[in-house]
Order: structure tokens, then C-alpha cells, then sequence
């Protein structure tokens, strides 16, 4: 039935679907994990870096986090071609804002005017739909520390916790169990690094193959966006019992 329907993002099938939609979920599907956990004084985030193979020199940068302004930060999964696309986009979104009317842009109206782009995408003859989905995290004055995630079809939500990419419903139903509302931003990395080890296909978790931020106010009163380095994230999967220390070589 859906061969008929899936040549184009404009044509709804009879039961009301848009395929080709549906399709760029699928690609993020087979993506690394992303995942997104609200605390009571910040927003985590962790991803899985694909390693596909030995020879890869691997980035420097970070492959998953993206800073968007001082105050938001995201995590991406999906094609990451797309997602420089989106998130150049919504940088220079923020930066017109904030030289507009000289303060941070709210966080949902951020979300919301990407996600109108995304919406876009899927209404026109002739484009396709961005397959990426992105978790973004922030903090405003209104609303304080939140967590929302969006999709190729251009919905958002907020979510106190959330994951996509590669094995994203086994990871919800072990943050649906294991989630606290008043946990604090160390006890929520501790989740994020539990969740992600029992998910993943690989079977051990190191500093090589994930990313782990952090959006959190200073003593200061400042919106601050932290990635671990390799070696901060190789004490916090010992700290946490997810990986065993290294041997020492006399």
C-alpha cells in the first residue's frame, strides 16, 4: 500500500500518513543514541559516537554536542550533514534575536522556529525532510533549566527525560522506571551513564566511543555549557561503576 504514497513528502496515504516522514524517522533509528535527563539544577546530556572503524581519526570536536548560544546547547542524532544545516540556522536565529531586543532568546521559541523549518520541509514538492532529531537543552529566565526534543516532522515537546537515535525505546522505558523529578545533575550523569551502557550495542562504554555535556548556572548566576573532556569522562564510568579502571603498566 505504501509504495503508492511514499514518492513524494506532499501526498497523505489513506490512513492519513505521511511515509516519507515516517522514513526519516527510520534513519534516525539506525543513529547513535542521544539522551537528554532534566535535573533540578541543570540539563545532561550524553551521546554515543559510532565508531565504524579503527582507521578513523577521531574529531577533536564534538561530534554530537552543539553550543547554539550561551544559553542553549543540543544533541544530535541522525544524518549530521542535515543537522549542520539546522543548527547554523538556529545559531544565527539566536544571534538576530538577542541583537533585536538585546537579551537571550527564550528556549521554546528557539525550538519552535526550528522546528518550523523542519515543517516546512515536509509540505513542499521537491524537498526532503531533514533526518535528524535533536535534543535541546537550556535555561531562561521564564521557564529555567529545560529539555525538549524534536523530530524530522517539525514537532517538539518538552520532556523531563528523553532519548533518540539507535535503541531509543529501550532507553525510555529504563528512564521511565529509574527518573527522579528533584534528582541532582550528578545523580542524573550516573543515570545517563547506566542507561547508555545498557543500551548500547557495544558491550563496554569509554571515553572514545561517548559525549557527555552539562547547561548549569554558576555561583555567579551564569548559564554555563560544559562537555567532559576524555579523561573527566574516564574517571566519572569508573566513579559510577560502568567500566573497570585501567591497569596500570609498570
Amino acid at each position: 500500500m505504501s509504495r503508492r504514497y511514499d514518492s513524494r513528502t506532499t501526498i497523505f496515504s489513506p490512513e492519513g500518513r505521511l511515509y516519507q516522514v515516517e522514513y526519516a524517522m527510520e534513519a534516525i533509528g539506525n543513529a547513535g543514541s542521544a539522551i537528554g535527563i532534566l535535573a533540578k539544577d541543570g540539563v545532561v546530556l550524553i551521546g554515543e559516537k559510532k565508531v565504524t572503524s579503527k582507521l578513523l581519526q577521531t574529531s577533536t570536536s564534538t561530534e554530537k554536542m552543539y553550543k547554539i548560544d550561551d544559553h542553549v546547547a543540543c544533541a544530535v542524532a541522525g544524518i549530521m550533514s542535515d543537522a549542520n544545516i539546522l543548527i547554523n540556522t538556529a545559531r544565527v536565529q539566536a544571534q538576530r534575536y538577542t541583537f533585536m531586543y538585546q537579551e537571550p532568546m527564550p528556549v521554546e521559541q528557539l525550538v519552535q522556529s526550528l522546528c518550523d523549518t523542519k515543517q516546512g520541509y515536509t509540505q513542499f514538492g521537491g524537498l526532503r525532510p531533514f533526518g535528524v532529531s535533536f535534543l535541546f537543552a537550556g535555561w531562561d529566565k521564564n521557564h529555567g533549566f529545560q529539555l525538549y526534543m524534536s523530530d524530522p516532522s517539525g514537532n517538539y515537546g518538552g520532556w523531563k527525560a528523553a532519548a533518540v537515535g539507535a535503541n531509543n525505546q529501550a532507553a525510555q522505558s529504563i528512564l521511565k522506571q529509574d527518573y527522579k523529578d528533584d534528582a541532582s545533575r550528578e545523580e542524573v550523569v550516573q543515570l545517563a551513564l547506566k542507561v547508555l551502557s545498557k543500551t548500547m550495542d557495544s558491550t563496554s562504554l569509554t571515553s572514545e566511543k561517548l559525549e557527555l555535556a552539562e547547561v548549569f548556572l554558576t555561583p555567579s548566576g551564569n548559564v554555563k555549557y560544559h562537555v567532559h573532556s576524555p579523561e573527566s569522562l574516564t574517571k566519572l564510568l569508573v566513579k559510577h561503576g560502568v567500566t573497570q579502571p585501567a591497569a596500570e603498566t609498570s
